[in-house]
């Protein structure tokens, strides 16, 4: 009987123990910066330490692509990967890197997020922790440059973490020191060693709080979803395109033998084109005589094209919608041409915002040789309704 009770205990340790292996998983946080001679770069590391010291915490390390593709980086700087702009959504936390340009950040992180409107629009990066450090020359402006970084992430709804007095007890006042209450920066124009070690340890300080708040959220997720998958479930859809400024285009009609959709079995199926106002929408080939943003902003407008559609499918009414089943995107590209996931982004976030957890869906990214008009982009689409 003892035998038998052990051997029952033993059991629900290791069950517990594998429930605890199965809920636990790794924050990754994002270290980004525009670094062209390596002091930023250098504090990125000491932020990257800081990441790493909280339990169950990974940092990565990369940065924004140079505006002048000639620029001369540093060689360590220049061995980084570069990021894109849809790849912020992956990260449970990111820390922002730049030189001080005029009280301001680089403009190469400036065009970076130039190009995030597709994440705004859709409240990606809303409710993500992200903090900022910097890098100064002559010192000037550090405040105000990472005060108006914060505008940024603020108006992507980030979780802003600042410094506050972290670090300051330890700082050697016997020499020139870039700390702020805001995030920790490097007077790198001021003699002796840049940074200097007071810096690198404020930065290491910043890092380890960043990787706390979004190890934290993170670990509430799960309760969030719960509540958030209740309300939605009684959301109205009607309510979400008004709240977010979305309208939907009238849908397409047929030009030839053929409907604007099928439904078989619960089942809507849908293709669409990059119409607007009855004509193609940026037409062309991407790589060729159609850009990135461009093709982005094609996507958009099919996307909303298939919701329009997907309008009539339901009898006028988008909360009969259960789920977003499958997006296909076929892509008008050069053949050497290999971002074509970035692209429909901009069709798998509308479909999120508007949707909510029923727009979560299996993806599929093509690229073609040609596509009927000229459009740069077609989307097939499968819903479940009511």
């Amino acid at each position: 009987m003892k035998k038998q009770l052990l051997v029952l205990l033993i059991t629900v340790f290791i069950g517990f123990g594998a429930i605890a292996q199965t809920k636990s998983s790794e924050t990754n946080v994002l270290v980004l910066i525009y670094s062209q001679n390596g002091g930023t770069y250098k504090m990125a590391k000491a932020i990257a330490e800081g990441v790493q010291e909280y339990p169950n915490t990974k940092a990565i390390l990369k940065r924004v692509p140079s505006i002048n593709t000639k620029e001369k980086l540093n060689a360590e700087v220049e061995k980084l990967p570069v990021a894109t702009i849809e790849e912020l959504a992956n990260y449970d936390g990111i820390a922002f890197g730049s030189p001080v340009h005029f009280a301001n950040i680089s403009a190469d992180m400036n065009y970076f997020f130039s190009q995030s409107i597709p994440l705004w629009t859709s409240r990606t990066l809303e409710g993500k922790p992200a903090t900022v450090f910097m890098s100064a020359g002559s010192g000037a402006g550090k405040e105000a440059a990472i005060l108006s970084f914060w505008n940024i992430l603020a108006s992507h709804g980030m979780v802003i973490v600042p410094t506050g007095i972290m670090g300051t007890a330890t700082l050697d006042k016997t020499v020139p020191q870039g700390n702020t209450p805001f995030g920790a920066t490097s007077l790198a124009g001021s003699t002796g060693t840049r940074p200097s070690q007071s810096e690198l340890n404020l930065a290491k300080e910043q890092g380890k709080a960043l990787a706390r708040v979004a190890s934290g959220l993170k670990n509430t997720a799960n309760i969030k979803g719960v509540k958030t998958t209740s309300i939605e479930s009684k959301s109205d859809i009607n309510k979400t395109l008004k709240d977010n400024n979305i309208v939907l285009p009238e849908a397409p009609k047929p030009v030839g033998n053929y409907v604007p959709f099928t439904i078989s079995d619960h089942k809507v199926y849908i293709n669409q084109v990059a119409l607007k106002e009855g004509k193609i929408l940026n037409p062309g080939k991407v790589g060729a005589t159609v850009t990135e943003d461009q093709a982005k902003e094609a996507t958009y407008q099919t996307m909303l094209n298939v919701i329009a559609v997907l309008k009539e499918a339901c009898g006028g009414d988008l909360n009969k919608v259960k789920q977003c089943v499958q997006l296909t995107g076929y892509f008008n590209t050069t053949p050497e041409y290999t971002q074509h996931a970035g692209l429909m982004n901009s069709a798998s976030n509308l479909t999120a915002l508007v949707f909510g957890e029923k727009g979560k869906h299996a993806r599929a990214t093509i690229g073609a040789a040609s596509l009927p008009i000229n459009s740069v982009v077609e989307i097939q689409a499968i819903f479940e309704i009511e």
